[in-house]
């Protein structure tokens, strides 16, 4: 049986480039994300470069509780087990906590946090069943760090590592492992039309592979967080 993984935010940056490495390698994919073309496309480029493999592409909005909870439902309908699921989604809207406008906070909430709580809740059971698994909860240096006009999504963000702390408690006994991943400024479309080097961000593909480098270790390991940073620091 091919192993599967799950990943939210597959269209784009850090989950499109998770999705084609573990693609290379053999493992089933299941995806969501809001653009039915660009799921269309991907889900097409992947099945052709691997027809022996299952691909499961969904339109899911993930700031919408039901939205999440359907595209879990059909992913264990589809798939025997789930070895790997990435809470990637998350959306960054600038603003300031005194100014931005009503429903910015509620609107990143939903789609940083509450997605991966309610998709955790849904499958994590399925890994304690089948004693193996892990969850891959993409949360920020702004997980450690407030920075200015960030607020709502610092406010996200920091929750969503509490929550995989959280997380990596209740699952330690079971053999599901739980990570949390702090990237810096990462180089996709969220930077879209920056003045920023290429060689000032971290590539997506160093995020996958650092992803696929941690799922690689012993059962007996789990790594907790792992920060990553531009060689050349953060911007100031």
């Amino acid at each position: 049986m091919k192993p599967t993984i799950l990943i939210t935010g597959i269209t784009k940056g850090i989950g499109h480039a998770i999705a084609e490495l573990f693609a290379k390698n053999g493992y089933n994919v299941a995806g969501c994300a809001r653009d039915k073309k660009a799921l269309d496309a991907f889900k097409a480029e992947l099945w052709n470069k691997y027809p022996e493999q299952k691909f499961l592409f969904a339109l899911c909005d993930v700031s919408d509780k039901n939205d999440v909870l359907a595209f879990a439902y059909d992913v264990t309908d589809e798939f025997e087990r789930i070895d790997i699921l990435v809470n990637n989604a998350g959306v960054f809207i600038p603003g300031s906590l005194l100014n931005e406008e009503d429903g910015i906070f509620e609107q990143q909430m939903n789609t940083n946090l509450a997605s991966a709580y309610h998709l955790s809740r849904v499958i994590a059971p399925k890994m304690i069943a089948q004693k193996s698994g892990h969850i891959f909860n993409i949360c920020s240096t702004a997980s450690i760090k407030a920075y200015s006009n960030g607020a709502s999504y610092c406010i996200s963000k920091h929750a969503l590592l509490g929550f995989s702390k959280g997380l990596r408690e209740e699952l330690m006994p079971t053999g599901v492992r739980v990570t949390a991943v702090l990237p810096g400024a990462t180089l996709t479309n969220s930077w879209a039309g920056t003045d920023h080097p290429e060689e000032r961000f971290i590539k997506a593909e160093d995020i996958a592979q650092s992803i696929w480098d941690i799922h690689k270790l012993s059962a007996n390991a789990d790594v907790e967080e792992i920060l990553i940073r531009p060689q050349l620091g953060d911007f100031a």
